[in-house]
């Protein structure tokens, strides 16, 4: 298998490794793989941690490299985490916000919300459940550090909203 088609394979590969707090999209969805290069039988794969103090990073690491290691012609996995460049939600494909969505998160919109200055959260968050506007911060602490708790007036629906990074 030439290198090209090894390289394409591991990209195929890592879009079935999924996120493992959010398990509706993969880490190619999110972002978060910043390069993949094969030389020989040697894969090699740099990914982007969402947070610095993110307790899924050991998790991840394991699940690339599982997932990488069934592709034909790869015998070694490197997995490298890396913080340069940092992720941001802008790198969250079309796709995943899509997937996002339907999981019932609220993607970050990437039209830069009005912020709640003293803690950086969008003051508005659309509900992604019903679309509407009308909702509210509950907590800026939600299950993990890059997401928050809102509440839809509207339907009446609590969510988490991304955080914008």
């Amino acid at each position: 298998m030439s290198t090209r088609t090894t390289e394409d394979a591991v990209w195929d590969a890592l879009r079935s490794v999924l996120d493992p707090e959010i398990p509706a999209v993969s880490v190619v969805d999110m972002g978060m793989i910043e390069d993949v290069k094969v030389e020989g039988a040697h894969a090699h794969v740099t990914f982007l941690p969402t947070f610095t103090g993110c307790p899924a990073i050991a998790v991840i690491e394991d699940d690339i490299r599982a997932g990488v290691k069934n592709v034909g012609g790869v015998e070694e996995v490197t997995v490298t985490p890396s913080f340069d460049p940092p992720w941001t939600t802008a790198r969250i494909t079309e796709e995943g916000r899509a997937k996002l969505k339907d999981f019932g998160l609220a993607p970050p919109t990437g039209e830069g919300p009005v912020l709640i200055t003293q803690i950086g959260l969008p003051e508005v968050a659309i509900c992604p459940f019903c679309g509407s506007k009308n909702t509210r911060n509950d907590n800026a602490f939600g299950p993990t550090p890059c997401r928050a708790l809102y509440y839809c007036e509207s339907c009446r629906n609590p969510f988490e909203q991304f955080k914008p990074i």
